[in-house]
């Protein structure tokens, strides 16, 4: 069975395939926090697609949040996201969206 992070990508890859794709898991950061204690985890993911072109922020986050629904509240306490779609990508290494 895979990990939740391997369970993450797996889905974001398969819904957005995304041109860039990053995911951490920030879970060690945030323990002793009441959403620790119940085994969700903490993570992060920035991820670029073709998919949120011409979409507001919000309406990009909000298709993240439900290709993710099933893992969010239970294997996933919080997740940090960031959208850009690749017109508005300069790449990982500029550290801009």
């Amino acid at each position: 069975m895979k990990g939740v992070p391997q369970r993450i990508e797996a889905v974001l890859r398969e819904r957005f395939r995304p041109v860039h794709l990053e995911l951490s898991d920030e879970s060690p950061r945030h323990a002793g926090h009441a959403g620790a204690a119940s085994g969700g985890g903490h993570y992060e993911v920035t991820i670029v697609s073709a998919a949120f072109e011409g979409l507001s922020l919000l309406d990009q986050h909000r298709l993240v949040n439900e290709a993710l629904r099933d893992l969010i509240g239970k294997e996933v306490h919080a997740l940090a996201i960031r959208t850009v779609a690749p017109s508005r990508w300069s790449g990982p290494e500029t550290g801009k969206p």
